[in-house]
């Protein structure tokens, strides 16, 4: 049966869990959180996460949260091999630096900076967007010669990390100076299974939040 998914089509992290499913075949039941509205701060919701975070996966009685979590449970529990995921133990490792530089990092820095703008109205922090090109130096830097973010093929990381870049892309930000992330960037795009269909749509739906929450 499918497995619900609780996200919003806009959110960078639920987009990754997308795509994650997507390139293992699981079959996800959508299911909108609106946060405008307090969706998750419902008792049935907070039952599943007191965090009351998204996305949030509930698979048969199973209740989990945190993107990145979702997607490695995904491939383990799921993964017909592990060539997302690798079983090697350096291999793997890799895969999970990735993942932590997207969420400690490259995620935090595009939060940090353009989340108050969004959500607040906050003026522009000269400091933090500098930080946002500090991380990007970085991913530069990892994919020199390389194709793929952690190793030989596609991994969750890429997965996890084009849904963070494309969201910074979609504030404007001008990624030509990373010739490296740019050229990575197409070929996970092209490659990606449902990349149109899970992350341009969401891309879309950030946009349009981002125009509703800032005008005037």
């Amino acid at each position: 049966m499918p497995i619900d998914f609780y996200q919003l089509p806009g959110s960078a992290p639920c987009r990754a869990v997308a795509l994650a499913a997507a390139a293992l075949g699981i079959e996800m039941n959508f299911k909108e959180v609106a946060l405008m509205n307090g969706d998750n701060l419902k008792p049935e919701y907070l039952k599943m996460n007191p965090q009351h975070t998204i996305p949030t996966i509930d698979d048969n009685g199973f209740y989990l949260w945190e993107s990145r979590a979702i997607m490695t449970y995904l491939v383990n529990q799921y993964g017909k091999n592990d060539s997302l995921y690798p079983k090697d133990p350096k291999k793997r490792a890799i895969v999970d630096q990735r993942l932590y530089f997207d969420a400690c990092t490259l995620y935090k820095s595009f939060a940090d900076y353009y989340y108050p703008i969004i959500f607040a109205k906050a003026p522009k922090d000269q400091a933090k967007y500098e930080a946002v090109g500090t991380a990007m130096s970085f991913l530069n830097t990892f994919l020199e010669g390389q194709d793929y973010v952690a190793g030989e093929n596609m991994t969750l990381a890429d997965l996890s990390i084009v849904a963070t870049v494309s969201t910074i892309e979609a504030t404007d930000y001008n990624l030509s100076k990373y010739k490296n992330v740019t050229k990575w960037y197409a070929k996970i795009k092209s490659e990606a299974p449902k990349y149109e269909e899970y992350n341009n749509a969401g891309i879309k739906a950030f946009k349009d939040l981002v125009h509703n929450m800032t005008k005037k």
